[in-house]
């Protein structure tokens, strides 16, 4: 029965005939197709527009977060903008204070150099002006040419180009000192005060002793002799050693020597010794002619009194001929081209400085 029942079930039951009739047009089945695609259609474009606004809402909030990175970063822009300003300003502030205090110190340093300047030049014509009065007044060439190259090192010391012209004069003007004939006054002064102090000392003529003339003598040989000789020989060989060296026999030449008393021997020095003080006093004053007068006059009277052999009035006569060698009248070179050229460079730089 159950068998029975289950195959009258799975039998399929007929259509009614309107359902038949329309099953069987072909517009219906069209329809239902069409309808089936319009809603997988619709379906799938409502999928897509899900999609898409899922994206569209990750989109919008990822720009909401970039647009909230890019106003904090604009923000940070922004501040450290005001700091840079900020910076900026107190920069400025600090390069125009930078610059006053350059201004102020490059006027000091030229208000300093222009001082120093001052001071040397003032170094330089106050030397100049003790060369020409050692010049003028002493004749002392030796100072003056120290104070020219004193002048001349301190202004080589500062290496500025506008005191080159005033070098050239100072060189020239040492170099003509330089070579000026007996320029060395001190170096003459000294060598009539040498004469001076050996006058005293000067033998006389009269004075003169004849020199000790060798011979031979055989006392020397008296002990050898004296054993080979007799006691008798030995002794007359003595007596007549001592007796030959009590007389001397020498040849004068020249003319007699003037005989002197003690009092006219000290006035002879000390009249030798005046003349020789004012060929000193000559020589300071540049008086060639006195100078030379009173040396030649001192010389002959060497000649006349004293012992031309000696060895001291041999020296002192070659001191004595040299001197009357030496031309001391000569022309001391003028200093004053090279003082006005100090002078007017020191007064155009104290025109610049009071500008």
């Amino acid at each position: 029965m159950e068998h029975e029942n289950n195959a009258l079930l799975t039998q399929t039951l007929p259509l009614p005939p309107n359902r038949r009739r329309l099953l069987s047009r072909p517009s219906i089945w069209a329809f239902l197709i069409l309808l089936a695609l319009i809603l997988a259609q619709w379906i799938d474009s409502r999928k897509q527009i899900s999609a898409i606004q899922q994206e569209v809402a990750h989109r919008l909030t990822e720009n909401d977060q970039a647009a909230k990175e890019t106003r904090f970063l604009a923000k940070q822009a922004q501040d450290a903008a005001l700091t840079v300003q900020a910076k900026v300003a107190l920069l400025e502030e600090r390069l125009a204070e930078i610059q006053s205090q350059s201004v102020a110190l490059q006027s000091m340093y030229q208000e300093m150099s222009s001082s120093r300047d001052q001071r040397l030049l003032a170094e330089v014509e106050q030397a100049i002006t003790l060369a020409m009065q050692q010049l003028q007044f002493a004749g002392n060439v030796e100072t003056a040419l120290i104070a020219l190259e004193n002048a001349d090192a301190r202004l080589a010391k500062e290496l500025q180009p506008q005191f080159i012209s005033l070098r050239r004069l100072l060189a020239r003007d040492i170099a003509r000192l330089k070579a000026t004939p007996g320029a060395d006054l001190t170096g003459l002064a000294l060598k009539i005060e040498s004469v001076v102090s050996a006058v005293d000392t000067l033998p006389l003529a009269f004075e003169h002793r004849p020199q000790n003339t060798p011979v031979a003598s055989t006392s020397g040989a008296a002990p050898a002799s004296f054993i080979n000789r007799s006691y008798w020989q030995a002794l007359v060989s003595d007596v007549w050693h001592e007796l030959y060296q009590l007389l001397r026999i020498e040849r004068i030449e020249e003319r007699d020597p003037a005989l002197l008393s003690p009092s006219q021997s000290f006035f002879l020095r000390e009249n030798l010794k005046l003349r020789l003080l004012n060929a000193r006093l000559a020589l300071l004053q540049r008086d060639g002619k006195t100078f030379r007068d009173e040396t030649i006059q001192t010389q002959a009277l060497l000649d006349r009194y004293f012992d031309v052999r000696a060895p001291s009035v041999v020296t002192a006569r070659k001191t004595l001929n040299a001197l009357a060698a030496t031309d001391v009248g000569f022309n001391l070179p003028s200093l004053g081209e090279t003082l006005a050229a100090v002078r007017n460079l020191k007064l155009s730089r104290d025109r610049g400085v009071s500008r």
